[in-house]
């Protein structure tokens, strides 16, 4: 298999988080949530390095963070951009070849090697993947408040990241939605735009990305229960 670089886009505000600061650096289970996503890519040994993109504002609180923590992985840190869109281009920028990328928000915590290992596969084979999961409820097209369609579920998937791409590929994408003042709602939308398909890898539903408070009460549920299943496999092995 292959081996990979990651940007990891950590500049936003978080606005919907109403914590009074970035997110990244709201404690989930007294650690970072930042750190609890870079250790799933620093513990990776397919991952060769990461180029994290901050806030120039928060540009030495993330370099304490990461001596702090440990976390020798991150090759550079960039600054972002207004949009996030802006912010990974500039994270793509730092890398040289065409290696295998992956872009992933630094306020998904959850998301397991082993899923990221089915994405780097399906990049070999495809070109291009992304994490996703099929909706579970029913969905319906709502025109004005109103529900005016109901729309067939099977086809519909929730589209997580990380995202993957050769780097060449991802690099052209952004520089033609950058001249086109096309903003895509995610880095395979860019793909589309320059009329490419993306394979759909199935992931897991606890691949959350922390938005909202409420989403932190979700977080510490699903560490207490990996904790429990770490716990009860130890037990075991004893």
């Amino acid at each position: 298999m292959e081996n990979y670089k990651v940007v990891i886009p950590a500049a936003g505000q978080g606005k919907r988080m109403k914590a009074g600061q970035n997110k990244q650096f709201l404690l989930l289970d007294q650690t970072p949530l930042l750190i609890h996503t870079l250790r799933v890519f620093e513990g990776d040994v397919l991952c060769e390095s990461i180029i994290l993109v901050v806030n120039e504002g928060e540009l030495e609180e993330m370099r304490t963070l990461l001596l702090t923590y440990g976390i020798k992985k991150v090759e550079q840190i960039v600054l972002g951009g207004q949009e996030r869109q802006h912010s990974v281009y500039e994270g793509l920028k730092a890398l040289d070849g065409n290696p295998i990328v992956l872009i992933h928000d630094g306020a998904r915590p959850f998301i397991q090697q082993s899923e990221i290992h089915k994405l780097v596969e399906t990049v070999v084979k495809s070109g291009s993947a992304t994490i996703g999961t099929p909706a579970k409820d029913t969905m319906k097209l709502v025109v004005n408040g109103k529900a005016v369609k109901t729309v067939e579920r099977s086809s519909l998937w929730a589209v997580q990241t990380p995202q993957a791409f050769r780097l060449a590929d991802i690099l052209y994408a952004h520089k033609k939605a950058e001249l086109d003042s096309f903003m895509g709602t995610d880095d395979a939308s860019l793909l589309e735009f320059i009329g490419e398909k993306v394979t759909i890898v199935e992931g897991n539903y606890e691949n959350i990305k922390l938005t909202t408070p409420e989403d932190i009460i979700f977080g510490e549920a699903i560490i207490k229960r990996r904790k429990g299943e770490r716990n009860g496999s130890d037990r075991t092995r004893v």
